[in-house]
């Protein structure tokens, strides 16, 4: 911390995204949560920095720019329902739940959703359901779903989650192999409309439950 009380990590990349997100939302949720809540307490100094962080059990948390790239693209406007795919430690699925007015979301390792429901809990967020099980199959419970969030690569978009997309509704997932990129879905009736944007790299997208979920 600075003798002022901010932090210039802090400050430095809202900076940054500022000037690359064009969603005013979407940056007030980036600034309300606090990262350094939803990692690993060894690399918490570096938890504003502009790049992924590692979280336990072969996951990763993402880039803050990604983050809010994504949820740029998903085009919230606050009474929306929300199905987060890959909670990790819950960074993503708390920004989704400043943006969105409920959000559900599934993590097939349990003790990372148990540390997500920590970390969600000490940050205040309320409206977020953590629940343990196949990110691939979704959550038909709770669907149909607004948007659909993904933070993990699958080499195509998963059927099971666009047929839980609601009318209008907007899927953002990365795809591919060696290369990914951000794939946009949109559901207009009976019709997806699909749309390739922009280059990333994420983690896998695994199906199944991981031994130890309850």
């Amino acid at each position: 911390m600075s003798e002022s009380g901010t932090n210039p990590q802090r400050e430095a990349l809202l900076g940054e995204l500022a000037g690359r997100v064009g969603d005013e939302r979407v940056l007030e949720a980036i600034a309300a949560v606090p990262r350094e809540a939803f990692v690993p307490e060894d690399v918490r100094g570096e938890a504003w920095g502009n790049h992924p962080l590692p979280i336990g059990h072969g996951q990763t948390i993402s880039q803050p720019l990604i983050v809010a790239r994504m949820c740029e693209l998903l085009e919230l406007r606050g009474d929306e329902r929300v199905l987060d795919v890959g909670t990790g430690r819950g960074y993503h699925a708390a920004v989704l739940a400043r943006l969105a007015a409920e959000v559900v979301s599934i993590e097939r390792d349990a003790t990372l959703s148990s540390h997500a429901r920590d970390a969600l809990a000490a940050a205040g967020v309320a409206n977020v359901t953590l629940v343990v099980g196949d990110g691939w199959e979704g959550h038909p419970p709770r669907a149909p779903y607004d948007a659909v969030n993904v933070a993990a690569a699958a080499p195509d978009v998963p059927p099971a989650l666009t047929e839980q997309l609601a009318d209008g509704g907007r899927l953002i997932i990365p795809t591919g192999g060696r290369r990914q990129w951000l794939v946009r879905v949109r559901r207009r009736g009976d019709t997806l409309e699909r749309s390739r944007l922009d280059e990333v790299r994420f983690v896998p997208l695994v199906a199944g439950a991981s031994n130890d979920a309850t």
